[in-house]
C-alpha cells in the first residue's frame, strides 16, 4: 500500500499571467523592469494553458482567478474559455484593447494619471487608447468595468484630476494601489520609506471620502496603508497565505515568492490586493 499523497496547500484564488506580451512598455511594470522576461515565441498553447489552470483549480481548491499579463486580452481565446471555470473572475488590461462579454468577470483597466503624466509612464497615446476603449463599452455590458491607478511619487499630485477624467466614463469605479519597489530601487516612483509615503496615502483618504461611492478602496485598507500600521501586515502578508501566484515560463507556471517577483522590498509594499485583504480580515494594524 502506497502512502497518501499529502494534500496540496489550498488557496483562495490564483493570480495567472496568460502571457508576456503586451501592447505598452510600461516603465514601472514588474513583468517589464528587466526587458522581456520570456520569448512570446515560445508561449503555452491553449489548450495547454487550460488543462494546466483546470488541474491547479482542483489541487489548491481556487474559487477565483486574476487574469494578467503581459495583455491579456491578446488571448481571448485563453479567457473566453478560462474565465468559465471560476464563479468570480478578474482581468487586469492596460486598456488599449476592446473589452469583451466575459460573464461572472470585473476588468481592471490600469490607468495612472491625466494624459501627460500617465503617458510618461505608460507611453505616448496610452490615455487616449484607455478613454477611447471605455467610450465604447456598451450601456449593457455584463462584465463590471473599474480602473486602477499605481500611485508614485511622480503622480501623487494629480489623483484628484484624475478621479475627475473618469467619473463621467464608463467606469462604474476605481481604485489606488501604491508602487511596489524592489529591492534598492531609486526610480522617481518610490518615496523610498513608509513616512514619506504618508502623504500620498493620506491624499487617497481625502479623495475615498470625497468620492466614496466611486472610490472602492476601503477607508480601513488605506489607514493600514499608513506607516504606523504597513509592517504589522507586510510583516505577516495575507497575500503570501491566501494567493496564488503563477507565471508563465515557456511551457511551464512557476510560482515566484510574490505576485510582484522575486525581488520586492516587501517593507516598502503598497499592493491594493496585500492592504485589501488585511482589511478584511481585520488584520493588524492600531485601532
Amino acid at each position: 500500500m502506497t502512502e497518501a499523497e499529502p494534500v496540496a496547500r489550498q488557496y483562495a484564488a490564483g493570480i495567472i499571467n496568460i502571457t508576456n506580451r503586451c501592447t505598452l512598455r510600461c516603465r514601472h511594470c514588474f513583468v517589464y523592469r528587466d526587458g522581456n522576461p520570456n520569448n512570446p515565441g515560445k508561449e503555452m498553447d491553449t489548450a495547454t494553458i487550460l488543462r494546466k489552470v483546470s488541474e491547479l483549480k482542483e489541487r489548491h481548491g481556487l474559487r477565483a482567478m486574476l487574469w494578467m499579463g503581459g495583455e491579456p486580452l491578446l488571448r481571448p481565446d485563453v479567457l473566453i474559455e478560462g474565465t468559465q471555470l471560476f464563479p468570480k473572475n478578474i482581468v487586469t488590461t492596460n486598456g488599449t484593447l476592446d473589452l469583451i462579454g466575459l460573464p461572472r468577470c470585473t476588468f481592471v483597466v490600469s490607468i495612472d494619471g491625466p494624459p501627460e503624466l500617465n503617458d510618461s509612464i505608460r507611453g505616448k497615446g496610452a490615455f487616449a487608447k484607455v478613454m477611447a476603449t471605455l467610450s465604447r463599452v456598451p450601456e449593457r455590458f455584463e462584465p463590471t468595468v473599474m480602473c486602477q491607478c499605481v500611485v508614485t511619487k511622480a503622480n501623487e499630485d494629480a489623483l484628484e484630476e484624475l478621479v475627475e477624467l473618469l467619473r463621467p466614463t464608463q467606469a462604474e469605479g476605481m481604485t489606488f494601489s501604491f508602487y511596489v519597489p524592489r529591492r534598492n530601487d531609486d526610480s522617481e516612483f518610490t518615496w523610498g520609506s513608509l513616512e514619506r509615503r504618508d502623504k500620498a496615502v493620506h491624499e487617497v483618504i481625502r479623495l475615498k471620502n470625497k468620492h466614496s461611492d466611486f472610490i472602492w478602496n476601503t477607508l480601513r485598507a488605506l489607514e493600514l496603508t499608513l506607516s504606523e500600521n504597513a509592517k504589522s501586515v507586510t510583516d505577516n502578508c495575507p497575500s503570501q497565505k491566501y494567493l496564488l501566484p503563477l507565471y508563465l515560463e515557456g511551457d511551464e507556471f512557476v510560482s515566484p515568492f510574490c505576485c510582484y517577483g522575486n525581488d520586492v522590498d516587501c517593507d516598502l509594499c503598497g499592493s491594493w490586493a496585500v492592504f485589501n485583504i488585511a482589511s478584511k480580515l481585520g488584520l493588524a494594524g492600531r485601532p
